[in-house]
């Protein structure tokens, strides 16, 4: 059983950055592949990133290619999330998910284990 716990939210101008953090307690970290989902008002759950069990593969959705950065640590069992050139479309509830054995999948229903989600809200 893995516990993922999601920080670094906030409220940010368009053009700005922030960094979201998911640290991971229980398992064995390195056995999962992880992910960043994210969740706007009013629309389905959507694939932001995600990272392979060494870190040496990574996967990104085409809406924030070039923009963000997803990242882990499994020593520290932290997968990270730095988001640059904020766009107000970018505003949603942002989810870790871990996924036992996995690549670094894009489909949802592939992850075994989430977090509560860390609001990101862009003014424009």
């Amino acid at each position: 059983q893995v516990q993922l716990v999601e920080s670094g939210g906030g409220l940010v101008q368009a053009g700005g950055s922030l960094r979201l953090s998911c640290a991971a307690s229980g398992g064995i970290f390195s056995t999962y592949a992880m992910g960043w989902f994210r969740q706007a008002p009013g629309k389905e759950r959507e694939f932001v990133a995600a990272i392979s069990r060494s870190g040496g593969s990574t996967n990104y959705a085409d809406s924030v290619k070039d923009r963000f950065t997803i990242s882990r640590d499994n020593a520290k069992k932290m997968v990270y999330l730095q988001m640059n050139s904020l766009k107000p479309e970018d505003t949603a509830v942002y989810y870790c998910a871990g996924d036992y054995f996995g690549s670094g999948d894009s489909r949802d229903y592939k992850y075994d284990y989430w977090g509560q989600g860390t609001q990101v809200t862009v003014s424009s």
